[in-house]
């Protein structure tokens, strides 16, 4: 790995860690960056997923604040702790094929729910606060289908959780940003324990990135607290429909 290796999955590292915080995506910055140094797909989907796990880390620490009440949380995380466990396990059984085609319509349908969040409240009705019941069982089914994509690929895991829950979770687009952090955390730990058993992780890369990631963490976290929430949900709208086509786009032509 050259001089010029390093300085772009600094930069990479940095730029995805702060997206990650403010709204998911980075690994759109962080993936394509390992592909350009050398990895193959598989290679740098997990060591990205290494590689970004500590800026998720820092993201709950810079937003811890902003969480909601344990009640809420709590019962959340086996659910994304399993969820994770599966979507990891199906990326190093499953055809490369697969994974290249099936990625960029989840991204582009969990940006989609969140861009009309509004109208589908209406179908499905306003959320309350969590505590038993179909609520509950909304927001575990919202989790484990991003916490299974997670584990899965891992970019723009953000937005899918962004846009779940969001959906059925009675909070604040702050509060949900930052119990997205935390579920992000989770899925990464998971995620990582099964690569860095089982998966072809290149570790001089990720001890490269993995730095950075913590860094643009804390910023994209303290930017996140401070922009509006219609800021921020155009923000995470645009960041998703990007992602999305991008990898479609990938996808079509065969570049990784």
């Amino acid at each position: 790995m050259g001089f010029s290796d390093v300085v772009l999955l600094i930069a990479a590292g940095l730029a995805a860690g702060t997206v990650n915080a403010i709204a998911g995506g980075g690994s759109l910055i962080s993936f394509p960056a390992l592909l350009a140094v050398g990895l193959p797909p598989i290679s740098a989907t997990v060591t990205n997923s290494v590689s970004v796990l500590p800026g998720y880390l820092s993201s709950v620490a810079a937003s811890r604040m902003d969480l909601p009440q344990r009640r809420t949380l709590w019962p959340l995380l086996p659910t994304a702790a399993v969820s994770a466990l599966a979507g990891a396990t199906l990326l190093l059984v499953t055809p490369e094929d697969a994974f290249d085609f099936v990625v960029p319509f989840l991204v582009l349908g969990a940006t989609a729910v969140l861009a009309f969040q509004v109208r589908l409240r209406r179908v499905v009705g306003r959320p309350r606060a969590l505590a038993g019941g179909r609520p509950a069982l909304r927001a575990h089914v919202m989790v484990a289908i991003g916490s299974l994509y997670g584990g899965y690929f891992n970019a723009a895991l953000g937005v899918i959780l962004v846009a779940g829950l969001a959906l059925v979770l009675d909070e604040t687009m702050a509060r949900v940003s930052a119990l997205k952090n935390l579920i992000s955390a989770v899925v990464g730990v998971t995620a990582v324990v099964v690569f860095a058993l089982f998966g072809p992780v290149d570790w001089l890369a990720a001890l490269v990135v993995a730095p950075a990631t913590i860094v643009g963490g804390q910023v994209g976290a303290r930017i996140a607290r401070r922009v509006p929430g219609g800021v921020l949900k155009a923000a995470i709208v645009v960041f998703g429909t990007t992602i999305g086509l991008y990898l479609l786009w990938s996808a079509i032509t065969g570049r990784g």
